[in-house]
């Protein structure tokens, strides 16, 4: 039996303190069904308690006075410790949204020192201040921090989403409040831990544990300036209606049904080797994940064939064993959508090529099998909606434009690839496709480019000096004509 991880006080301002209210959080393993931890419930008025320390760290502290280099000292610090504990980290994050602890290890915890690395090395080479000629006269045109940031994270990629917020947000001179989910509040704890010891002066970040309700109370809290919010597109609509009773500044980075496009010149082994990591990755429970795969008509019964190997080979089990490649969902609403999902499909006369069910020999734990469906049409509801579990649908075309056609017919716009045995060919291809990233032969997520999506997909980028520039307001001062000092 996992030994429970127990905390009694709120990260506020830099320092463990008593919460104001008497609620908890239990964290229940994906796994067992059993409760792992427990942690106190922010109330509202932890919430304000936080956003005070913020607002005064902000408006009178030292942290937005820093020099940048000194700034980058302290989060060179969180990262490096980052590095030091990532064992620590996967396995605390594993434990509590189910990711098999390997992709944990690379993309939880070291992906996330990776976030933190960039946003360093993208600060260290952006430019605060610049003289511009003015049509009456020179202008001095600086990049000021916004303010206090409301970093609201999911519990799929915990730790590498609050990277993505806090990394730039800190460098830039904020001060924050990251929310993390219900599900998966123990890593925040150890980022907590790290970010004390890193030197982060006092009221420059606080960690709340709440649900939804608190939530919605901070993000429309009027000591926020910025609200950087990571989930569901409901929940996204929802942050923005109340941020906005403010003006408060957003960015929601969101859902995806993103397109993987296997092209007739394409080598069906490196596409398959290529497409089911980035389909089934942390068990389909990724924003970015190739949910429809295009084939070619031409081609199909070889793509599907291969697919269909690919995905019934995986690996499913604890997601602490190292050689899991798919471990359960993150809770039994979770396993219960995929399998409401795949019911869906059969219904709507797609065909299950592999999966299809919870796995055999795993009745305790909210475990769904990897699972394809072929004969998929997009109009289909397994093709439309996100279902955020290990159900991918596998969709027939006829010509490339017809392939463009279908991987641009979503609501979303997040992510996308294309596989082909011309490079070129295929970036052309990318360059059509109304989506905020997309690879050519490949998967990844660059920290020092721009990421976030198009359509329903979100608002704003993170990562990259895009990223950066969302925790910064835009000053224009104009100097007397003629001036010419420095």
């Amino acid at each position: 039996m996992t030994e429970l991880v127990e905390h009694g006080k709120l990260f506020i301002g830099g320092e463990l303190t008593d919460p104001l209210g008497d609620a908890s959080i239990e964290v229940v393993s994906p796994h067992t069904e059993e409760v792992i931890g427990r942690v106190p419930h922010a109330s509202r008025a932890d919430v304000d308690r936080a956003v005070a320390a913020a607002r005064r760290a902000f408006d009178e502290g030292p942290w937005p006075r820093m020099g940048l280099e000194e700034r980058i000292g302290v989060v060179s610090r969180i990262k490096d410790a980052i590095a030091v504990r990532h064992e620590e980290l996967a396995r605390s994050i594993s434990s509590q949204n189910g990711s098999p602890y390997s992709w944990s290890v690379l993309a939880q915890a070291l992906g996330a020192m990776m976030v933190w690395d960039s946003a360093i090395a993208v600060a260290r080479d952006f430019v605060f201040e610049e003289r511009r000629g003015g049509v009456l006269g020179p202008l001095l045109v600086r990049r000021e921090p916004v303010g206090v940031v409301a970093a609201v994270v999911p519990w799929n990629v915990p730790q590498f989403t609050a990277a993505a917020k806090l990394g730039p947000a800190l460098l830039a001179g904020c001060t924050a409040v990251l929310k993390p989910s219900p599900e998966s509040p123990l890593d925040a704890y150890l980022l907590g831990e790290i970010a004390a010891e890193a030197g982060l002066p006092e009221g420059v970040l606080s960690i709340l544990p709440a649900d939804r309700e608190v939530s919605e109370y901070l993000v429309g809290h009027p000591g926020v300036d910025k609200v950087s919010f990571t989930g569901s597109v409901a929940a996204g609509k929802r942050v923005m209606e109340v941020a906005s009773r403010n003006l408060t500044r957003v960015t929601l980075e969101l859902g995806g049904k993103s397109a993987a496009v296997i092209l007739p010149d394409a080598d069906v082994a490196t596409a398959v080797a290529g497409i089911v990591p980035a389909a089934w990755m942390n068990n389909g429970q990724a924003c970015v994940a190739q949910t429809r795969i295009l084939a070619p008509r031409s081609r199909y019964g070889e793509i599907a064939e291969a697919l269909a190997a690919a995905a019934s080979a995986l690996v499913v089990g604890d997601p602490l064993d190292p050689a899991t490649q798919v471990g359960p969902l993150v809770a039994r609403r979770q396993q219960q959508r995929s399998l409401d999902y795949i019911d869906i499909g059969r219904k709507e006369g797609a065909r299950v090529l592999a999966g299809g069910g919870r796995p055999a020999g795993l009745d305790r734990g909210w475990y769904v099998e990897p699972t394809l469906f072929g004969d998929v049409d997009n109009s289909m509801r397994i093709a439309r909606e996100e279902i955020f579990g290990p159900v991918i649908c596998l969709l027939p075309y006829g010509d490339e434009a017809e392939a463009l056609r279908i991987a641009d017919d979503s609501d979303y716009g997040l992510s996308g690839s294309v596989w082909t045995g011309d490079v070129e060919h295929g970036i052309d291809f990318a360059r059509r496709v109304r989506t905020g990233t997309f690879n050519v032969n490949t998967f990844s997520l660059d920290m020092l480019g721009p990421f976030g999506g198009y359509k329903n997909s979100g608002l704003g980028r993170e990562f990259g000096p895009e990223g950066l520039s969302e925790y910064l307001e835009h000053k224009m001062i104009h100097l007397p004509a003629g001036y010419g000092g420095n």
